[in-house]
C-alpha cells in the first residue's frame, strides 16, 4: 500500500483502485478505515479513486498527538496528500463525516479543489440542524420493513434523549436501503474499523467554525455534487438541500430507496450519477 509522510512526521497510507483522472476519496465514520468504502460500487471503472486512510485508521500510522484527529487539523493531511500526489487541482469525493473534513479543505484550499462530490454529508461543519422530527419522518418512509418496529422504537430512544449501546446497534436497518446479508456483513464489518478515540477527538470543541465556512463555500465556483439517500436517517435529504444552497454551483441528487450508503443500496444508479457529475 503506498504511503507518504504527513507534515507531522506521520506516515498515512492510501489505497488505489482503477484508471483514469485520480478522485481523492475521503472516508467517513467518522475516523473509519477507508475499507469500508471498498470501490465504490465500481466508480473505479471511470476514475482513478486514491482513498485515504486518515491518521490511526486502517494502515495509517497513529500520530503522537491525539488532538490532531481533530477535523480542522486533519486540513493538513489532505493538503499533504495533494502535495504527495503532485495535483495542482483534484476532485474530491467525501462520504458522511469525512465530507466535513472536505468541506474544512475547500474553505482553506479552494484554489486546489476541482470538482466536489459530498455523498450523504454529515453538515456539522456548516451547523445546519437536523431536528428529530425530520429523522422520524424519514424512518417512517420504511414502516413497511419487518425490522421496523423495534428499530424505530431505538429511534425514538435516541431521539428523545434515553439512547443506550443497545439502541444504537438497534437502528442498523436504516443505515441501508436493504437489510440484506451484504448489508448486515457491511454493517459488522464497519464496526471493527472505527477508530473510537480518534472519533472522539474529530468533533471536539474549535473543530467547526460553521459561519465562516459558509462564508467561504459562498464563494467557492467549482461544480458541486450533493448526494442523498432518499430514506438516509443520518443525512435526510431535507438537510442536505440546505447545504446545497450554500454553493454557488450546486446539484442536488436524491437517489430512490438509498440510505446512508448508497454505492450500497444501488450500485449502478450512484455511480451513473456521480461518474456523470465527474465528467
Amino acid at each position: 500500500m503506498p504511503s507518504f509522510s504527513a507534515h507531522d512526521g506521520t506516515e498515512l497510507a492510501y489505497q488505489v483502485f482503477g484508471d483514469g483522472p485520480p478522485l481523492v476519496c475521503l472516508p467517513g465514520g467518522p475516523m473509519q478505515d477507508s475499507a469500508y468504502l471498498a470501490e465504490l460500487g465500481g466508480l473505479s471503472a471511470h476514475r482513478q479513486l486514491i482513498m485515504l486512510d486518515l491518521r490511526g485508521t486502517g494502515r495509517s500510522a497513529a500520530p503522537k498527538d491525539i488532538a490532531s484527529y481533530r477535523c480542522d487539523r486533519l486540513v493538513d493531511d489532505v493538503e499533504a496528500l495533494r502535495e504527495h500526489l503532485g495535483l495542482d487541482r483534484m476532485d474530491l469525493l467525501a462520504h458522511s463525516a469525512g465530507t466535513n473534513l472536505a468541506l474544512l479543505y475547500t474553505e482553506r484550499h479552494p484554489a486546489h479543489v476541482g470538482r466536489l462530490a459530498l455523498i450523504t454529508p454529515s453538515v456539522a461543519a456548516v451547523g445546519v440542524t437536523i431536528t428529530g422530527d425530520v429523522r422520524r419522518e424519514t424512518a417512517r418512509l420504511r414502516r413497511g420493513e419487518p425490522w421496523f418496529p423495534a428499530a424505530y422504537a431505538a429511534l425514538e430512544s435516541i431521539t428523545s434523549g434515553r439512547a443506550t449501546a443497545e439502541s444504537w446497534q438497534d437502528i442498523a436497518p436504516f443505515w441501508y436501503g436493504r437489510w440484506d446479508e451484504a448489508a448486515q456483513a457491511h454493517h459488522v464489518a464497519g464496526n471493527t474499523q472505527r477508530n473510537s478515540e480518534a472519533a472522539g477527538v474529530f468533533g471536539a470543541e474549535g473543530a467547526f467554525a460553521p459561519d465562516a465556512t459558509r462564508t467561504a463555500l459562498a464563494l467557492f465556483g467549482q461544480p458541486v455534487l450533493l448526494l442523498a439517500g432518499e430514506v438516509d436517517l443520518n443525512s435526510p435529504p431535507p438537510a442536505v438541500a440546505e447545504t446545497a444552497r450554500l454553493f454557488p454551483r450546486a446539484e442536488l441528487v436524491v437517489q430512490p430507496g438509498a440510505a446512508h450508503f448508497p454505492w450500497l443500496d444501488d450500485a449502478d444508479r450512484f455511480t451513473a450519477a456521480v461518474a456523470a457529475f465527474l465528467g
